[in-house]
């Protein structure tokens, strides 16, 4: 786990080992989402998704972790998302392999924001993308919430794939890249450092895990 490149925060590169478990094939969506809404268990987000079919944005880490509690899930860990954003712990840069990243792959900034549309896309948009199990959108569309409180390096981090949550933080770790970052934010490895738990953003949402007995 962690970087070839100079970021501090990919550092040291370490051996995690990490157990069974299932991460959903998609983001979680804005029309799932609703439905939690409307059995009055979530939080409505601060804006609008453009269908129900696109990624739920503008929910912060609370919104989340409601849901996750709702559909019976929870959020991955760090490692747990870099081990499935490697197609399985691959040493490789991307979900796809180590290809640079295009709009033919990922949902990003190229040739304007969401690759031209000014927005993000529907779940699963770029299946050229998709990890070797099948995991769509683990690169671009939108940021996507994890447990772990990030740190500014590896140094004592878990090594058996848990989430880090002692000490505490301020901002929860985001992972992925957005439809409007440029491609250097789709790194399986790169770590965001601004998803303050509180923040409602338009390329922030998540997916869900669950714990295998």
């Amino acid at each position: 786990m962690g970087g070839w490149l100079g970021y501090p925060d990919e550092k040291p590169r370490r051996q995690v080992q990490v157990k069974t478990f299932q991460l959903a094939k998609t983001l979680v969506t804005a029309g799932q989402y609703q439905s939690c809404v409307a059995d009055g268990v979530c939080a409505k987000p601060s804006c609008e998704s453009p269908g129900a079919d696109y990624p739920v944005v503008c929910v912060d880490w609370d919104d989340a972790q409601a849901f996750a509690k709702w559909a019976g899930g929870r959020l991955p860990s760090e490692a747990e998302w870099e081990y499935a954003a490697r197609s399985g712990g691959r040493k490789q840069a991307y979900p796809w392999g180590d290809e640079e990243p295009s709009c033919e792959r990922a949902v990003m900034y190229y040739g304007g924001n969401g690759c031209g549309r000014n927005s993000t896309w529907p779940v699963c948009s770029k299946p050229k993308g998709n990890t070797k199990q099948g995991l769509c959108d683990m690169a671009g569309d939108v940021f996507e919430w994890l447990q772990d409180w990030y740190h500014d390096s590896y140094q004592d981090a878990p090594t058996d794939g848990s989430a880090w949550e002692s000490p505490a933080g301020s901002c929860r770790v985001v992972r992925g890249g957005a439809w409007n970052y440029l491609s250097g934010y789709l790194r399986a490895s790169y770590r965001f450092n601004v998803g303050f738990p509180n923040s409602r953003r338009d390329y922030f949402g998540f997916r869900l895990a669950k714990s295998v007995p």
